[in-house]
């Protein structure tokens, strides 16, 4: 089943590169509603969790760093296949094969410091949502 919400993450390379207000302007643009959102920044306990299926990974302690140097923006987005669509939206992973005009062509520097997460599937979507908000913060 297609849900009609995904998660987003910006990243602590976007928000010390001072990029929220745009990124959320094309995020917006693009036709999602924002449904829950914070600023906050991650534990290490926390990054190490979330990101516990890379945990086999050789760059999972960058990952883990790089998450924590500082505040992240963490939102629920809404929209008709919003999965899909904000994949499409934030572009590949690597910003050097991503198609012009998405956020990471925009705003990424490298394949590890990419601006933005976005869930992979409704099922990620769903539990990714729930690690970061409660029911009662979503709108």
């Amino acid at each position: 089943m297609i849900s009609n919400r995904t998660f987003t993450m910006l990243k602590p390379d976007a928000v010390e590169n001072g990029h929220i207000g745009a990124i959320l302007e094309k995020i917006t643009s693009a036709g999602f509603k924002i449904v829950a959102m914070k600023y906050t920044q991650l534990s290490r306990r926390d990054a190490q969790e979330f990101y516990a299926i890379h945990k086999e990974r050789p760059f999972f302690g960058e990952l883990v760093n790089f998450m924590t140097r500082g505040p992240i923006v963490s939102a629920i987005l809404e929209k008709e296949n919003a999965v899909e669509d904000f994949r499409a939206l934030i572009g590949a992973t690597n910003p050097a094969e991503a198609a012009e005009g998405t956020i990471r062509k925009l705003y990424a520097t490298d394949i590890a410091e990419n601006a933005v997460h976005g869930s992979d599937s409704d099922e990620n979507a769903a539990m990714e949502s729930a690690f970061h908000f409660s029911g009662r913060e979503i709108y």
